[in-house]
């Protein structure tokens, strides 16, 4: 049984209709009961909501009555509506409950850790929603009552989707689908403030300003209350055209390779490099200094670093599309190892807590039950993670080059970077280096941008 609760309640056995005949408040009933389904709901509170604290006499025979009809009418279809002490229940087993499924979708897209497979779910999840919960059984009363966390849900997925979709350079997007949802709830600023800096990167700053007026006249009338100081702010940007609002330009030391960023190589070793695809070891994170945002980017720096080759990367692509949930735990396996490995290369002489070591060692010692001997172009041979691993497949590759590197002399030549908010890792074998190439760090305070 499929149960539709967000839009118009309908009720589908084998995508057949199955509420005919039954009366308004009947449905409108059930769709409590799925809302809440497979917690028990006290006669008490289904009165309430029925009859929106003004329940006529006998109105508790009146629920009796109808939940008999409903199992009536229900139960040949699989629907159990349990009596449970003062209550009712709906056993949620083996039927499909919109509502569960749109909180599911929102709270699996929140833990993803790659932004475009975050893009991916937050759509698949919004997608579910096809307009006010029970639309055609409540009236304005009840659905404020029972469907404000599922409005409020909405809501904050739409917030971060847009935020996502504008920090990955999908400004037209976000302007073709965001002001929409602002203009009917100007009370959430941060959908307004999207909306506004979308429309602008999209060459209507006019339009930008429009929604703004509209947002505050609404925001008086209706709450007496003006437009909040950063909207205000953003506001006056948009008026006056402040460059910083347009689209970031490129950064500046990075190079586009199939379609994403990836920062300059400047170290001389992968493993180094792998650390330094996070820009600003040393200081506060700023938006853009994320340099591993998605699978994608992980995959096609180790096809640029010569750690896998093209066709390999390709196929790993393929199956992070195909797998978008393999792919999110092998981009937060390699985060992890990152941060594992900056803090072992950054450990004096390789003296202090073992922690980072023992991190790296098992992820290393992994890769090589994972590995093949092959032959180079050069013709030397060396160890190879196998090309069927999946997607911790440049992990594997860049663990292997870390221990290489760990096991090497020159691991006691690595040097960090002193540059404010800097931490980037290089080679000195000369002894007489200080500061990374070019004061590399993709910081704002030096004039870097982050990608687009």
């Amino acid at each position: 049984m499929e149960f539709q609760l967000l839009g118009p309640f309908v009720v589908l056995h084998r995508e057949r209709p199955v509420l005919a005949g039954l009366r308004r408040q009947e449905r409108c009933l059930l769709a409590v009961l799925a809302l809440e389904a497979g917690r028990a709901v006290p006669t008490g509170r289904l009165i309430d909501l029925l009859w929106n604290g003004e329940a006529p006499d006998g109105a508790r025979s009146t629920v009796h009555t109808y939940i008999g009809r409903l199992r009536a009418a229900l139960g040949p279809e699989g629907v159990q509506l349990e009596t449970r002490n003062d209550g009712y229940l709906l056993r949620p087993d083996g039927h499909e409950i919109d509502a569960r499924a749109f909180e599911d979708a929102v709270r699996d897209a929140s833990a993803a850790v790659d932004d475009e497979e975050r893009v991916l779910r937050y759509d698949r999840a919004l997608e579910l929603w096809r307009g006010e919960p029970l639309a055609d059984v409540a009236d304005e009363a009840l659905r404020d009552r029972i469907g404000r966390p599922l409005a409020a849900l909405r809501l904050s997925a739409a917030e971060e989707l847009a935020r996502l979709l504008l920090s990955l350079g999908r400004h037209e997007r976000v302007a073709a689908e965001l002001p929409a949802i602002a203009e009917e709830h100007p009370e959430r600023e941060r959908l307004v403030a999207d909306s506004m800096v979308a429309l602008h990167r999209s060459g209507r700053p006019a339009d930008a300003l429009g929604l703004y007026r509209a947002t505050r006249d609404t925001l008086r009338s209706a709450f007496d209350a003006e437009p909040g100081r950063d909207l205000r702010t953003l506001y006056d940007r948009i008026r006056r055209d402040d460059p910083d609002l347009r689209r970031p330009a490129p950064p500046t030391y990075a190079v586009r390779v199939r379609g994403v960023w990836l920062p300059w190589n400047t170290s001389g070793d992968p493993a180094l490099e792998f650390c330094n695809t996070y820009a600003g070891w040393g200081g506060e994170r700023l938006p853009g200094s994320e340099w591993l945002p998605g699978y994608r980017s992980l995959a096609i720096w180790a096809g640029h670093l010569d750690l896998l080759d093209d066709r390999t990367v390709t196929r790993l692509l393929r199956r992070a599309d195909e797998r978008p949930e393999e792919a999110s735990a092998a981009l937060a396996g390699a985060r992890e190892f990152r941060s594992a490995l900056y803090g072992c290369l950054t450990e004096e002489r390789g003296r202090g807590d073992d922690g980072a070591f023992a991190r790296v060692a098992e992820v290393a010692q992994e890769a090589m039950r994972h590995a093949v001997f092959v032959r180079s172009d050069d013709g030397l041979g060396r160890w190879r993670p196998h090309p069927d691993s999946g997607p911790r497949l440049p992990l594997y590759a860049v663990a292997q080059r870390a221990a290489d590197l760990l096991a090497d002399p020159r691991r006691l030549t690595v040097r960090v970077c002193p540059g404010k908010g800097c931490g980037w890792l290089f080679l000195d074998a000369g002894g007489r280096r200080r500061w990374c190439n070019m004061g590399v760090c993709g910081r704002a305070a030096a004039g870097v941008q982050g990608p687009p």
